[in-house]
């Protein structure tokens, strides 16, 4: 029977790369000259330390832009709040990884709705879709493309 798997993944090692590039411009530009400011990738979070918010703020557009050189979908990052004192500014950015429950759910009320023959099950952080026909899956691949989950989303697995 043939099935493919909806999944939400992104490609650590181009995050990495995007948080030396924008590492290394804020050592080159003007407006950051004299302030400590640096990114820190850990653990599936980018760890933003300036010296004001005001610096947190232009550091995460600089990430941004070098997130979409590499290609990475910015619905995958979770800006958390600005945490500052006297002395320091610190922001985490989660990276989002796997389909949540909450969005699975969603997902398969979403194809079972769409009126295709195909079933959907949830496995952990993936869903599962199969059918009888492969035109029925790529039916439900356009349904599932057409709207926005709020991450991205990739279509991986796919077998006859």
């Amino acid at each position: 029977m043939p099935s493919f798997d909806i999944v939400s993944e992104i490609d650590l090692q181009e995050v990495r790369n995007a948080v030396d590039q924008a590492n290394r411009e804020i050592d080159t530009r003007f407006d950051f000259k004299g302030v400590k400011a640096s990114f820190e990738l850990s653990d599936g979070k980018i760890l933003m330390i300036g010296e004001q918010e005001f610096h947190l703020q232009q550091m995460m557009d600089i990430l941004r832009q070098k997130l979409v050189k590499r290609k990475i979908d910015l619905s995958s990052l979770d800006p958390g709040d600005p945490v500052s004192n006297l002395s320091a500014a610190r922001q985490e950015v989660a990276l989002k990884q796997g389909v949540d429950s909450e969005t699975a759910k969603r997902m398969v009320k979403a194809i079972k709705a769409g009126k295709t023959k195909v079933q959907a099950q949830i496995q952990g952080d993936q869903v599962r879709v199969s059918g009888k026909k492969r035109d029925d899956l790529q039916e439900a691949i356009a349904l599932l493309r057409g709207e926005d989950w709020g991450l991205p989303i990739q279509f991986t697995n796919f077998r006859d």
